[in-house]
Order: C-alpha cells, then structure tokens, then sequence
C-alpha cells in the first residue's frame, strides 16, 4: 500500500460527530449495553461505540434507505434483513 492509499483509508476511517435526539428510554438501553458489557467483561462500551456497530451490522446487512418513507419502514426492512441473514451471511 503506498502512502496516497494509506491517506485515503486514514481519510475514510476518521470520525464525523453526530448529533442524534433520542428518547430517555433509548439512552437508558445504550448505557445499559455498556454496564452490562463492563460488569461481565471488565470494559465499558460508550455509546458511540455501540451505535457505530450498529451502523456497521446495518451496512453488512446491506440494509438500503431506497424507497423507504418512514421510521417504520425501515424498522420493518432491519428485520427482515436480520431474518434473511440468520445463517450468518453477512457482506463486508
């Protein structure tokens, strides 16, 4: 890999802030997560690292936003991606 393909993948992989607006109900399940991975592991996973796995399981789902409307409609395609993938293929 010379040192123009190693830029492009450092560019690739640097983080971008996100402001997301969630419920109380939903911060409270991301925070439980992380105790619940800190108690039975010995480390905490914060919030962010939690919805950047979940960014990446939707990515290797191929989970598309093609022809969708609403919040429901994705929530509908999440799991039938999920079902479709329960022998375990997955995209990289």
């Amino acid at each position: 890999m010379n040192n123009h393909d190693r830029e492009k993948d450092n560019a690739a992989r640097r983080s971008h802030r996100v402001i997301a607006a969630l419920n109380r109900e939903q911060v409270d399940f991301l925070d439980k997560l992380g105790k619940d991975a800190l108690f039975s592991s010995g480390v905490k996973l914060s919030r962010t690292e939690i919805l950047s796995a979940m960014v990446d399981i939707l990515r290797k789902l191929r989970v598309s936003g093609e022809g969708l409307a609403s919040r429901d409609g994705l929530e509908e395609r999440i799991l039938a991606a999920m079902k479709q993938s329960k022998g375990g293929k997955l995209h990289e």
